[in-house]
């Protein structure tokens, strides 16, 4: 089938396709995609599209075979999102309700990702510079006005000296709240 006789079935059939996966589908959204799939099929295999009206009727299989993948698609993406939350639930961390949380939240999330790939990655400049792709000599300017930054807040909010647990971790160097 050539591109002419393609763009002249494509013109004949959107309309009622988009109705079809429309009344199949739970959104507008998902529905497009059905239909952008199911022309990209078309496409890649219209040596075998059958001419006149009988190519309607193909393309209503071809959506109906993208509306299946579609929907198994979905259920083992739920499926995957409820055994990772159960997992996650089993394996969180308690809720840090702490000053020094509170501080750590309010920091941009630029310093914020520093600060965690250290901290909690334990992560070493290089690696960091290799995670962002930068240099580490960048990462290291970053991560010293981070600390610095992260200090500054502490003291602003009246946490002089943070916990032990907090200072034991390579984010907070002790020099850096003097």
């Amino acid at each position: 089938m050539g591109e002419d006789e393609f763009a002249d079935v494509f013109a004949a059939t959107y309309k009622p396709l988009l109705g079809y996966a429309l009344r199949r589908c739970d959104s507008p959204e998902d529905a497009a995609d059905v239909v952008a799939e199911t022309f990209a099929i078309a496409w890649r295999r219209s040596a075998e599209m059958p001419g006149g009206g009988e190519a309607r009727l193909w393309l209503y299989g071809v959506a109906r075979r993208v509306l299946a993948n579609q929907r198994r698609g979905a259920r083992r993406h739920g499926l995957r999102t409820e055994a990772l939350i159960a997992e996650l639930a089993v394996h969180a961390p308690p809720r840090d309700d702490s000053a020094v949380a509170e501080v750590f939240g309010r920091l941009p999330d630029r310093d914020r990702e520093l600060l965690a790939l250290v901290a909690w990655e334990g992560l070493s400049t290089t690696e960091i510079a290799t995670v962002l792709g930068c240099s580490s000599n960048a990462v290291s300017i970053r991560l010293h006005r981070a600390r610095k930054r992260f200090a500054r807040a502490l003291r602003s909010a009246g946490v002089e000296r943070p916990p032990a647990a907090v200072r034991a971790r390579p984010v907070l160097q002790e020099s850096d709240l003097t």
